[in-house]
Order: structure tokens, then sequence, then C-alpha cells
């Protein structure tokens, strides 16, 4: 038996986190617009590193921003 650890030791760590948008996002929004989502909708800072990934309407294509040292990175 393993013991995994809890959420509270979880959440003080320093790795990246993936955030989900439920509502799902345009597609054709680029970095600028996707960053400012972050802002107003999620409250986090866009340049913090973390994963935020923003689905289609169908459900049936992903976009994932996150911020590298040189700039953002959009998958």
């Amino acid at each position: 038996m393993m013991g995994l650890p809890s959420l509270r030791s979880l959440d003080g760590a320093s790795a990246a986190r993936i955030w989900l948008a439920a509502e799902a996002a345009d597609m054709r929004c680029g970095f600028d617009r996707l960053a400012e989502r972050v802002q107003a909708v999620v409250g986090e800072d866009p340049l913090s590193g973390h994963y935020f990934l923003f689905r289609s309407r169908r459900g049936d294509r992903l976009k994932i921003l996150v911020w590298d040292r040189d700039g953002f990175v959009l998958w």
C-alpha cells in the first residue's frame, strides 16, 4: 500500500498547475485574448507558468496556453 500526499501539501508545491476552462472558448483566439480570459475568468496571472486549457464548443479541440521564459507558447 502506498500513501498519497494530501491536497494541502500539493497546494503549496511550486510545480505548475493545470487549469481547464469549463466554458467553451473561441478557437480563433490568440495569445492576448486567451491571456485576458485567464485574468478575467480564472483570476490567475497568465505569466505564472501554469498551463491553461481551453476547449472548443464541440469539445473536440484544445488550446493550451503557457508562459515560457521568452513568451507565450500556444499549442
